[in-house]
């Protein structure tokens, strides 16, 4: 991931601010040599862009647990924003590059490599203008707020002040909401404006958050919650001050921007649905496609891999059938596996006891494959009813830096038909427990790296390491009963036609139906989970690649350690060195374990 894509909704780029770092002081212990002198300018470098970075913006701040600016909500989608987020992101690569990677020591190389590879591909995007097309259903600034608001996200309601710093920040909604129109108009006027059925969808989310009485919306959430040891003036002047908030300033701007998708855009919509339709959009979505997967790989070698991936474990599973002693072809057997009562949840409530019965079973397995762990909890939620059905089967949100809060992994209960049991135990891997709780936690926890790299990551890097994660059921000892581990092969699968169907979207010139129909055919899947994903896709171009990529990647790389230190290959080495960077791009976690492979 980009910091351009680190919030959900926004555009997050880093505007100009601050003077140039300064160098360092002779009288305070001159370094003695060339490589500390570099790296500890560097390091101060680092250390001030993040400081800028955070400063211009509050919600990057907020979602990894700093709360000096839970009041702020700049106009982030505003052109003054971009221009000089983009004038910003040249001037600290620029300063960076000024002194160069020469004389750095192994790892403040990774640290450079990364900051490099990353400006360099936010200024890069800058020539595509996804500020034009803000609002999707799954990216919805109105549903993030909401997250936000509700007192169960990262927007913290613990202290009078965290109460009062949500009034401030709640208070610029209006003003975002109003650039999105604006900007949505000049999308229109340049013909780059979202498929028509996206907008279908995000607007029932408005109409899920928008209520004439102010205790009906999830904005009251936090008064229904104030705790008990406020003063009763404070809760008082809070009651009132959120019920004017909510009727006076959070409705109107809500239901303008509703009306604006529904009366004025969703007219001008598109019936097309991939990227390659609008203007540059094939040179647009290759770039996404190098930024997600952080490869040279074209869309066309995505796609045949993906085609090469899907038939591969179409064998694997035909292996599990006949295990099973089923007889019949695979798109039997997908019927079979679907008209079993048994594998479907009965209610919300047996579907998270059985999550976390799981944890109670993986966690002591843990230490087979691993030597290093978290010191963060984290906790397993449903997702919330409102963005519910446009939502993954499952995601995670980083704990605090602070340890104020601890990681979530969200599972989604809509629809339980459509999340059957067998994907229960390969979800729980890659979402949470060895997966992206294990390794984002993890990387927060690396206070040597700068923090650009503690909070910051590379999509390819974390999806693939949630990805391999899944791969390690059977070696945790997990996967024991043959339909839990076909559900795994399912989950792999699925990734698999991901790289199929994005590149068929957004390169080929698929339709929403051919894109359906590929999925009906050579998977499992219901329909509420292949329309989610499908338009997931289409909202997020290139995203969806990142997964099967990245974990190729570092399958790859165990292979080759595996083969070049036989006997001496030690699995919890490997992963402790595949961790210890935090994400990073794939070409440099290559280089990395190369330099490993070559030290043992």
């Amino acid at each position: 991931m980009r910091a351009r894509l680190f919030v959900p909704f926004l555009c997050i780029a880093l505007a100009a601010c601050g003077g140039a770092p300064q160098s360092t002081d002779p009288a305070a212990g001159a370094p003695s040599t060339a490589t500390e002198t570099a790296q500890q300018q560097l390091e101060q470098i680092y250390a001030q862009y993040w400081e800028a970075a955070l400063e211009r913006n509050p919600l990057r701040a907020t979602f990894i647990g700093d709360p000096r600016y839970n009041d702020r909500l700049p106009n982030t989608l505003s052109p003054a924003y971009r221009d000089a987020s983009k004038e910003f992101a040249a001037l600290w690569l620029e300063r960076v590059k000024a002194i160069g990677p020469a004389t750095l020591d192994p790892r403040a190389r990774v640290s450079y490599d990364v900051f490099v590879n990353n400006l360099e591909g936010e200024i890069e995007g800058y020539a595509f203008r996804d500020d034009l097309m803000p609002l999707n259903q799954f990216r919805n600034m109105a549903s993030t707020f909401a997250m936000l608001g509700a007192g169960t996200g990262a927007q913290p309601f613990r202290s009078v002040d965290d109460y009062d710093n949500w009034l401030a920040r709640a208070s610029q909604i209006p003003a975002l909401f109003d650039q999105a129109i604006a900007n949505m108009r000049d999308g229109v006027a340049q013909g780059l404006t979202q498929p028509r059925v996206l907008i279908e969808k995000a607007i029932p989310q408005f109409d899920a958050l928008i209520a004439d009485d102010p205790e009906k919306t999830v904005f009251w959430k936090p008064i229904e919650n104030l705790p008990a040891g406020f003063a009763e003036a404070d809760r008082t002047r809070l009651r009132d001050a959120y019920r004017a908030l909510i009727a006076d300033t959070l409705m109107p701007a809500y239901r303008k921007l509703r009306a604006y998708a529904a009366d004025e855009y969703l007219p001008a919509t598109r019936d097309s649905v991939g990227l390659g339709a609008l203007p540059d959009g094939e040179a647009w979505y290759a770039y996404l496609a190098r930024q997600s997967t952080t490869t040279d790989l074209s869309p066309e070698q995505i796609h045949q891999i993906g085609l090469d991936e899907v038939a591969r474990i179409h064998d694997e599973m035909r292996k599990v059938m006949r295990q099973t002693g089923f007889t019949g072809e695979l798109k039997d057997y997908f019927t079979h596996l679907k008209a079993d009562p048994a594998n479907y949840f009965d209610s919300e409530q047996d579907m998270l006891d059985a999550y976390r019965g799981f944890r109670a079973t993986i966690e002591p397995l843990l230490p087979a494959l691993f030597d290093v762990r978290p010191k963060a909890d984290f906790e397993i939620r449903p997702v919330e009813a409102f963005r519910a059905a446009s939502a993954a089967g499952g995601s995670y949100q980083r704990p605090a830096q602070d340890g104020s809060r601890p990681g979530i992994f969200y599972a989604n209960t809509y629809d339980l038909k459509a999340r059957p049991r067998y994907a229960l135990e390969s979800l729980f891997l890659h979402e949470a427990e060895p997966g992206h709780h294990f390794q984002i936690a993890l990387q927060q926890e690396l206070t040597e790296l700068p923090a650009f790299r503690r909070f910051g990551g590379e999509t390819a890097f974390a999806e693939g390491w949630g990805l391999y994660a899944e791969s390690l059921g059977k070696e945790l000892g997990v996967y024991t009963d043959p339909v839990m581990y076909f559900g795994a092969l399912d989950a792999e699968l699925w990734r698999a036609i991901r790289l199929v169907v994005d590149t068929g979207i957004h390169a080929k010139g698929w339709s929403r139906q051919q894109v359906l129909d590929y999925m009906y055919a050579n998977s499992p899947t219901e329909p509420t989970r292949a329309i989610a994903e499908a338009e997931r896709f289409m909202a997020i171009p290139g995203q969806a690649l990142a997964y099967k990529i990245g974990q190729i990647r570092i399958r790859a790389l165990r292979t080759r350690a595996e083969a070049a230190l036989g006997e001496r290959f030690d699995v919890r080495a490997f992963h402790r060195e595949v961790l210890n960077d935090g994400t990073v791009p794939m070409k440099v976690l290559e280089a990395k374990i190369e330099r490993w492979i070559a030290a043992q």
